[in-house]
Formats: C-alpha cells, sequence, structure tokens
C-alpha cells in the first residue's frame, strides 16, 4: 500500500491507464470511507480498493507539458502531488458510482465535504472527462479562464496522450 506523498507509490503504479465508468456497469453499495493513498491524479486508494475518480482525467504519471515559459515538466507527477497535498491524511469519502473496464471502483470522493474532482479540475490538474460526465465541464473552463496550472502552458489532453503511446504488455 502507497503512503500519500510516496514518490515510489507513482513510480510503482505510474503509466496506468485510467478509464471511467463502462456502460452498463453497476454502482458498488455504500461509501468507502478513510485514509487514502494517491496512485496518480485521479486514482486514489481506499481500504485496500482502487479508486477512479468519476468524471476527471488527469495527465498520466510519465506525461509531460509545457509551463508558461515553454519549458517541460512532469504535469502527471504535479497532478498526483496535488492530489497527494489536499487529501493529506485526511479521511476521505467516496461514493461508488460504478466500475470501469479495469474492474476499479468509479466514486465521487470528498475530503472535509469538498468534492476532490472539481477541486483537481478548477486547479488545472485534471480536465472534465467529457466522454463520460459533463459535470465538472464548469471548472474546467473556470480554470482555463483564470490560466491555472497545466493552463498556464501548454499540454495534450490525457486520452489523447495514452492514445498516443505504444501499446505495452499487460
Amino acid at each position: 500500500m502507497c503512503v500519500p506523498k510516496s514518490v515510489l507509490c507513482l513510480v510503482a503504479f505510474g503509466g496506468l491507464f485510467s478509464f471511467p465508468l463502462e456502460a452498463g456497469a453497476k454502482a458498488s453499495a455504500g461509501p468507502l470511507q478513510g485514509r487514502a493513498s494517491v496512485i496518480d491524479g485521479d486514482t486514489l486508494e481506499v481500504q485496500g480498493t482502487r479508486i477512479r475518480l468519476f468524471g476527471i482525467d488527469a495527465p498520466e504519471s510519465a506525461q509531460t507539458c509545457l509551463d508558461q515559459a515553454a519549458r517541460t515538466y512532469r504535469c502527471g507527477k504535479r497532478a498526483a502531488f496535488a492530489l497527494s497535498d489536499k487529501v493529506g491524511a485526511r479521511a476521505v469519502s467516496c461514493q461508488p458510482t460504478g466500475k470501469d473496464r479495469f474492474d476499479r471502483v468509479v466514486a465521487r470522493c470528498s475530503v472535509a465535504g469538498e468534492d476532490l474532482q472539481a477541486w483537481m479540475v478548477r486547479n488545472g490538474h485534471a480536465l472534465a472527462f467529457r466522454r463520460y460526465s459533463k459535470a465538472y465541464r464548469p471548472y474546467e473552463a473556470e480554470a482555463k479562464a483564470a490560466k491555472a496550472g497545466m493552463w498556464k502552458g501548454s499540454f495534450g489532453a490525457p486520452w489523447d496522450w495514452r492514445r498516443d503511446q505504444p501499446r505495452q504488455k499487460r
């Protein structure tokens, strides 16, 4: 199990492909609550359960972006660290909405009552994953207008970045 801010955790699980709820998936029973380990910018682990954050897509751990000075930086790692800093040692509450094609729980998660997905998108660490939800589009527009996070420079959408990577054996 990884602990928040653990570089080894991010390296060990980096490059995981994240896709939210598939059509026809059923929601799990009650909420998952407790301390969370951050796997990447849109994936947590709570009580030994891998949770994909509903409705958002963060850059992959190996993904790079350009900052406002056109310098390359690891935006995927930055997203994971931002989520880890936000969560800290506080309890997370996740309400499952279903499962993805990798059998991970997809859930809406919050810390101290604040929607983590909205926070990630509003701060420019993730994009609204329009393919699965329109819920976070207003936060994305807000981040873009404020040039928050990735919006300060240039980047490729995580789903495009994954598509362009060579296929790896799983």
